[in-house]
């Protein structure tokens, strides 16, 4: 929603008079003005958001006026609390818009990986250039953002054989970020995630998962991925950086890992940052859903447990990056309420965006809360999805699958600079 104040530029905390609404603490300090009301700019509303203002139950005031009450004080039990309902549906239809496109976007590159999986025996050409290409689009719209947000996707975006890797394509690219790679070498480092499970395909159904009750043959078996991979992505023409980390991302830097039990100095960097993150991914989503953690339990058991395993700097940018919650952590808040990690700004992690379960608010209207401007407001605990009640588990309702993409992170000071840019 796009804003004019009608009142003196000194008379209120904005660089501007005009500017475009993003987030729910924007308005809380428009409340806390004492304003009556403010002004919609219709024409450089989105569509949807002129389409909520449309349906909102304020039709009857002015189009180009939102009434608002007078101060109230911002309550951060929910994001919804004292918000004019013109503006609370104008925000989410925003927060559902992006969430949609990360959706899309997630859907279309597990699509793309299903056909490269067909066509990489017959045509390893042609799969190399469709998978070049779809990394190529995700370095570019990394790149392009100084600071992006790790966004949890709906249950049940994309294909299903395809997720794990898009998944890991997905975090290393965010990883190799924070780690300050380059556009080529995040470019083999995505190209080496997003291929280092294609070997697969060559084995039966029944050996391309680890499972406890493998015979010494049949681990051997399943193991052998990692040669047909290391085969098909030198066939494709993959760069030697790409085939090298797709020979290693099961190698660990202690030495336990395979097929050859390298250690330390003998991987290469991009070797360990696929090596963490398809770790981190296993746990989160493993062969059998009972045995899933939760992203916070995830990286609690590596930081605590196998350390060892992983490089320290890598694994400390991982855990930077993500956060204590990372997204798809239900956690409880210091106010007793239950809460879903929907969105992590991976330069600022510890406060991350949420999804308050709130009995008052439907659970399809619900805003996301963003902790950054909520400081007396924090994260108590972490829990499993099993220890919420029945109706917080239901309105919440956390994943099966951990599924992540990337936006643009919004903050409001970033949204208050791209408003004075544009003056």
């Amino acid at each position: 929603m796009f804003i004019q104040l009608e009142v003196g530029w000194m008379n209120h905390p904005f660089p501007v008079n005009s500017f475009r609404i993003a987030s729910v603490q924007q308005i809380a300090t428009l409340r806390d003005l004492g304003l009556t009301r403010v002004r919609v700019i219709l024409d450089k509303c989105d569509a949807d958001v002129r389409r909520a203002l449309a349906t909102s139950e304020q039709k009857e005031v002015p189009s180009t006026v939102t009434e608002s009450g007078g101060p109230v004080a911002a309550q951060p039990a929910s994001a919804d609390a004292s918000l004019p309902e013109a503006m609370r549906l104008a925000l989410l239809a925003e927060q559902n818009r992006r969430l949609l496109e990360c959706d899309r976007r997630f859907a279309q590159a597990t699509r793309e990986y299903v056909s490269i999986e067909r066509t990489v025996r017959e045509l390893p050409a042609h799969a190399c250039a469709q998978a070049q290409k779809l990394v190529a689009e995700c370095v570019c719209g990394l790149l392009a953002q100084d600071e992006v947000a790790i966004r949890l996707l709906s249950e049940g975006a994309g294909e299903r054989a395809a997720l794990h890797p898009v998944n890991v394509m997905v975090a290393s690219l965010l990883l190799g970020k924070a780690l300050g790679l380059q556009s080529t070498a995040l470019q083999e480092l995505g190209m080496a995630a997003l291929l280092h499970d294609v070997g697969k395909i060559t084995l039966p159904p029944k050996y391309r998962h680890p499972l406890p009750t493998m015979t010494p043959a049949e681990r051997a078996q399943y193991e052998g991925h990692v040669r047909a991979s290391v085969a098909l992505a030198r066939s494709m023409g993959l760069p030697d950086a790409a085939v090298i980390a797709i020979a290693q991302h099961h190698e660990m830097a202690d030495g336990s890992g395979f097929p050859k039990r390298l250690s330390g100095s003998e991987l290469g960097r991009v070797s360990q940052m696929l090596a963490l993150v398809n770790h981190y991914d296993r746990l989160c989503n493993p062969v059998r859903e009972a045995d899933a953690l939760t992203p916070h339990e995830a990286l609690a058991l590596i930081f605590a447990r196998r350390k060892a395993c992983f490089d320290e700097m890598v694994l400390a940018a991982f855990v930077r990056m993500m956060g204590v919650y990372p997204p798809g952590s239900v956690v409880q808040l210091a106010n007793d309420r239950y809460a879903l990690v929907v969105s992590v700004n991976s330069s600022r992690p510890l406060r991350p965006k949420v999804i308050v379960h709130d009995p008052q608010v439907p659970k399809e209207k619900a805003l996301i809360l963003d902790l950054e401007a909520e400081p007396e407001l924090s994260i108590r605990r972490s829990l499993k999805p099993g220890q919420l009640p029945r109706e917080a588990l239901d309105y919440l309702s956390p994943r099966k699958k951990i599924c992540y993409f990337f936006e643009r992170a919004v903050s409001l000071e970033a949204v208050q600079g791209q408003e004075e840019a544009t003056q």
